[in-house]
């Protein structure tokens, strides 16, 4: 076979084989569409209208409406019956707002049990009044027993209040910064009136819209409903 014969030879089978001696170019795959997250929609009202265990049958609602701190001499004092200096009563208090305490395991103290607080005060509380730990600094204060203490007498309208104490939290969590002050400045009569009923309802499924999947994501069933 001559080289030419050689040549003609090579191109026809290049040929047959499917074209030219160029490579055909790698077509692009299709991308594949990311699937769209999931936006679920809470119902909060179960978390006002389930039962906090421990507190004789009452209420998420029924406890923060209204924002005092109650106490029933009847059950043992612990808030939310009354408060101890030693009671979480923030992490009992979230819990209250997004723990469901219907599945068995879970409790107001389910977020206080998480090992991120410390586990007990700095320094041993005192048996007399006002039973606080001594006074610390550099240097250390004096200690007192409650016998120096200049209490104001000034009237209550010299005074502005910052924030809610009856159960700590609600103002902080369950209403907005608009409405802060105006909360602040209300009086339970307010509260029991129901004028504050829908922004906590709102801002409470605000949060969840935020934070209901990390919740559930730590494997804790909250008391929200999903649709």
């Amino acid at each position: 076979m001559s080289a030419r014969q050689v040549t003609l030879a090579a191109a026809l089978l290049v040929a047959g084989c499917g074209g030219s001696s160029t490579p055909a170019p790698t077509a692009t795959p299709t991308p594949t569409p990311t699937p769209a997250a999931t936006v679920l929609s809470y119902n909060v009202e179960n978390c006002f209208t389930q039962v906090i265990p421990g507190t004789g049958g009452q209420t998420l609602r029924s406890l923060i409406v209204p924002d005092t701190l109650k106490l029933d001499l009847s059950r043992p004092a612990g808030f939310p019956n009354g408060r101890t200096l030693t009671d979480p009563v923030i992490d009992i208090t979230l819990a209250a707002l997004f723990v469901d305490f219907t599945v068995t395991g879970q409790s107001p103290a389910t977020l206080a049990n998480l090992p991120l607080n410390p586990p007990a005060n700095d320094k041993p509380f005192s048996d007399s009044f006002p039973f606080l730990a001594p006074p610390q600094g550099s240097p250390t204060l004096a200690a007192t027993t409650g016998t120096s203490f200049d209490f104001r007498t000034d009237p209550d309208s010299a005074y502005t209040r910052v924030d809610r104490m009856g159960m700590p939290a609600v103002a902080t969590a369950l209403i907005s910064s608009s409405v802060k002050n105006t909360y602040n400045d209300a009086d339970p009569s307010n509260d029991s009136a129901g004028q504050f009923k829908d922004e906590m309802t709102l801002d409470l499924k605000q949060l969840f819209d935020g934070l209901g999947d990390d919740l559930t994501g730590l494997g804790l069933k909250v008391c929200a409903r999903t649709s």
